[in-house]
């Protein structure tokens, strides 16, 4: 079963993501901040990050920075999960250093975990 970490702060997000990942038999947990995110990560080393480049704390970018510095996550996906538009996203995700983008909202769910799955098969 694979770990998945989410850090995103919009409850309904959190809910519909974890949802979503569990009952399709992912190990879930989450974060609401960047700075909890990073914690988490380091104690979790999770197989996949599923990040919000716009948490309350620091931005999508520092946080992908910390992320990266840490040896121990030097294998795990770190995949963008956001509603900025498909050109802004992929110049995000090739500045940021991650490994792609999934776009909100979540429109159809088994498309969600495709992508997920996409990921994590590529791993």
């Amino acid at each position: 079963m694979a770990k998945i970490l989410l850090i995103e702060d919009i409850p309904d997000n959190v809910e519909l993501v974890s949802r979503a990942l569990s009952q399709t038999g992912f190990e879930v947990s989450y974060a609401s901040d960047a700075e909890t995110g990073l914690a988490t990560a380091i104690k979790l080393i999770p197989d996949l990050i599923l990040l919000d480049l716009g948490l309350p704390d620091y931005d999508g970018q520092t946080l992908a920075g910390w992320l990266r510095q840490e040896e121990s996550l030097h294998k795990t996906k770190i995949v963008a999960l956001t509603a900025w538009p498909e050109e802004t996203a992929r110049q995000m995700v090739e500045s940021y250093q991650c490994d792609g983008y999934i776009s909100k909202p979540i429109v159809k769910i088994s498309d969600f975990i495709s992508q997920v799955n996409s990921y994590l098969i590529n791993k």
